[in-house]
């Protein structure tokens, strides 16, 4: 071969890469649309994490100088290779290069980051320092609990749909486990046609706020300012900035600091995801100054300990107090056999706020939760990878702040439920009383038959506010039928008294004036006490539908002396 042939090959193979050099790439020309994050149990593909790159453009694009990434840091550069339009390279470590090149075209880089199983962000980057595409996936997406739990690839159905998340994503149907290098096998027709919507949203500081969407926005028309209002007179922001590397989380710097103890809401229009779908119905949050949470600002309201086999266990908490608290600022524990606090779990990385009278269900599945339970508020959950176990007979639950502090605490026990079910599985404990002791008994019942025998999200069906008046016993309601239909399956005998120091002592006769049930003696009373008859006799048994007479008599040191007699019924829907 001549010189000038030389020379001649050598220009070949440079005009070769120009072209992908010097062209700069928009936001997904070149995408991720297959990676391998849990390689084992090994199937038919390398026992090794890779990810691979789809050119979903009409040109070449020479990959030197690219990088991918993930929230830990980025990988180092890309070599000289040439990815041709509708073509497939596979990027990995170089130890790898040998096992996957196998499969087709690969290349290797330093730093190659490690997939985590679930939870974590990919993203390409372009020599240009612009984010081309990210990834932000879930072991959910693989929408296949066999094969979520290794050896099968994440593959996106419809690459022309490259910012959907979950739904544009499951596991591969090949029998290797993944198509390296090749048309993913579950390769189909999946049209974006949702706009986004606006998840929640918090405040970082008095200036600034952080807006969190269920998807990728379009950055371009995102970052106007006139596309978000907020309430009370804080009107548009003074700045936006859509944050990489998923465009799914926006900030904004307002005009004036936001004022503490005053709950806002955010309004947001006209925004889009990639596709050009603008937001829906679901496009304002509410968001305030956070507070800590002190003792008994967050209660806990409901707690399941003893699911069905097909369920799984939760807590559902309760803001009592008049704070925005931020659950990134609270956590969840038991007990251990010695009594020390143990198994402690941050309720959220990430900071979510718990608005004044709003519920919170903790669980380590909020899927399974809804779906053996009627949930009002689909959105009140939050879902912990490592839930603290809860015994199905007896146990405790502690509600910790950030400085370690206790903010509730139950010690539940399955003595609790209404004596009359023979079996509590699957059964919820109900707080009766937000202003009753968290440890008294008499304030926990089981949940009703009507609701499905739980209340997650909501109020709870056992609930029954304080209707004490001052100085005087009263009884509510004034029908009992204690068959846990959720309707006055119980009754609540109310105190208040000008000063404390009282004891009580309560008996209840039927018709005749016999006694049937010793509900309490020598009860101490503060100001204000509650003591609940659930319709049963002495021995826990059924008593006879018909007229009943409650007769409390209280006294003090001083020889004060009392008697309060009240009426009440006792029927039955369901014999």
């Amino acid at each position: 071969m001549t010189i000038l042939n030389k020379l001649l090959c050598i220009l070949c193979l440079l005009l070769a890469y120009l072209p992908g050099k010097n062209q700069v790439a928009n936001r997904y020309d070149i995408i991720i649309d297959e990676l391998m994050a849990d390689p084992t149990p090994q199937l038919g593909l390398p026992n090794t994490e890779w990810i691979e790159l789809k050119n979903t453009s009409a040109v070449a694009f020479n990959l030197s100088g690219w990088r991918i990434g993930d929230v830990a840091g980025q990988s180092g550069a890309m070599p000289n290779y040439l990815l041709q339009p509708d073509s497939f390279v596979i990027v990995c470590t170089a130890s790898a290069v040998a096992a996957m090149s196998v499969f087709g075209p690969t290349i290797a880089v330093t730093g190659f980051p490690s997939l985590d199983n679930t939870g974590d962000v990919i993203y390409l980057r372009s020599p240009q320092n612009r984010i081309i595409h990210s990834v932000s996936y879930t072991d959910a997406w693989y929408q296949n609990e066999l094969k979520k739990d290794g050896g099968w690839t994440l593959e996106m159905i419809d690459t022309r749909n490259p910012c959907s998340g979950l739904s544009n994503w499951k596991a591969s149907t090949d029998d290797r486990g993944g198509t390296p290098a090749k048309k993913n096998a579950v390769d189909a027709m999946n049209k974006d046609s949702d706009g986004p919507a606006l998840l929640r949203a918090f405040v970082s500081d008095s200036l600034n706020v952080v807006l969190l969407f269920d998807e990728p926005l379009d950055s371009l028309n995102a970052v106007a300012a006139n596309n978000y209002s907020i309430s009370d007179g804080a009107g548009n922001p003074q700045s936006v900035v859509v944050v990489s590397p998923v465009f799914d989380k926006v900030t904004l710097r307002l005009n004036g600091p936001l004022v503490r103890n005053k709950v806002y809401t955010i309004l947001v229009s006209a925004v889009t995801d990639c596709a050009g779908n603008g937001i829906g119905t679901r496009h304002s949050a509410r968001l305030g100054l956070s507070e800590p949470a002190d003792s008994l600002d967050v209660l806990i309201n409901e707690i399941l300990f003893n699911p069905k086999s097909s369920g799984t266990d939760y807590v559902e908490i309760y803001n009592r107090s008049n704070k925005i608290i931020d659950l990134k600022q609270l956590s969840i524990a038991n007990r251990n056999t010695t009594g020390a606090i143990s198994n402690i779990r941050q309720l959220s990385a990430d900071n979510y706020l718990l608005f004044p009278q709003d519920f919170m269900v903790v669980t380590g599945d909020p899927a399974i939760v809804k779906r053996e339970y009627i949930s009002l508020n689909p959105e009140a959950f939050i879902a912990l990878a490592s839930m603290p176990s809860l015994n199905d007979d007896e146990g405790d639950a502690v509600l910790l702040n950030a400085q370690g502090r206790i903010v509730d605490e139950l010690k539940y026990d399955e003595k609790w439920h209404f004596k009359l079910i023979d079996n509590p599985e699957g059964i919820a404990l109900e707080r009766i009383d937000y202003n009753a002791a968290t440890q008294n008994p008499a304030n926990w019942h089981s949940a009703a038959a009507s609701v499905g025998y739980g209340t997650p999200s909501y109020k709870n069906s056992q609930y029954r506010a304080d209707q004490q008046v001052q100085g005087e016993v009263t009884l509510t309601p004034g029908i009992v039928s204690p068959d846990n239909d959720g309707m006055d399956d119980f009754a609540i005998l109310s105190c208040h008294f000008p000063s404390p120091g009282y004891v009580a002592n309560i008996t209840i006769y039927d018709a005749a004036g016999r006694p049937v049930r010793y509900l309490q003696r020598n009860a101490l009373c503060g100001i204000k006490a509650n003591f609940r008859w659930d319709g049963l006799g002495e021995k826990d048994q059924r008593l006879p539908v018909g007229i009943y007479i409650v007769y409390t008599e209280v006294f003090n040191l001083e020889g004060k002396k009392r008697q309060f007699r009240n009426v009440i019924v006792l029927a039955r829907r369901n014999n």
